[in-house]
């Protein structure tokens, strides 16, 4: 079974809406015996508790019920994950110091990166990240949900193509 954790700063907005869309893409295609996912914070913000409203709300709107609680990425994280998908790049920076200091290696590129490099509306020469709704109008919680949503099927197709699924 793959497994796959979506990380983003505060578990509140971007990864719990990135692993639900995925979640939902993942059971369209029948492999949920094959792909298992969740999500993680890099900072301890706002752990044990459920997504920020306004996140709920957009996931509601989109028929997601998110009932995740939030959690902090921790060392035992690298060696469950399968893959460990960044919303941006200061986050994807972070996982990569909790991992050299929690098991002394930097994760690889094949298996940690940016969510945005799935997403086929963007050139792969710079990828933009997902961006943190958390300060913004509920426009910004759509366009994330619109991002995450797009990535999750590309992310989709290429575990498919890569697991031969």
């Amino acid at each position: 079974m793959l497994k796959i954790l979506f990380v983003c700063t505060g578990n509140i907005c971007r990864s719990p809406i990135a692993e639900e869309t995925f979640r939902q893409h993942v059971k369209n295609r029948g492999l949920q015996r094959e792909i298992l996912c969740d999500s993680a914070a890099t900072h301890n913000y706002h752990i044990g508790d459920l997504p920020d409203v306004r996140t709920r709300k957009n996931a509601n709107n989109h028929g997601h019920t998110l009932t995740h609680k939030c959690r902090k990425l921790h060392g035992e994280d690298f060696s469950v994950f399968d893959y460990i998908v960044a919303m941006d790049k200061y986050n994807m920076e972070n996982i990569q110091s909790i991992s050299y200091r929690s098991i002394g290696i930097h994760q690889p590129e094949e298996t940690c990166f940016l969510y945005r490099k799935f997403d086929k509306n963007i050139s792969l020469t710079n990828i933009p990240e997902v961006p943190d709704p958390y300060y913004g109008s509920e426009a910004d919680f759509e366009e994330v949900y619109q991002i995450v949503s797009r990535c999750g099927e590309g992310f989709l197709d290429f575990l498919i193509e890569q697991h031969r699924l």
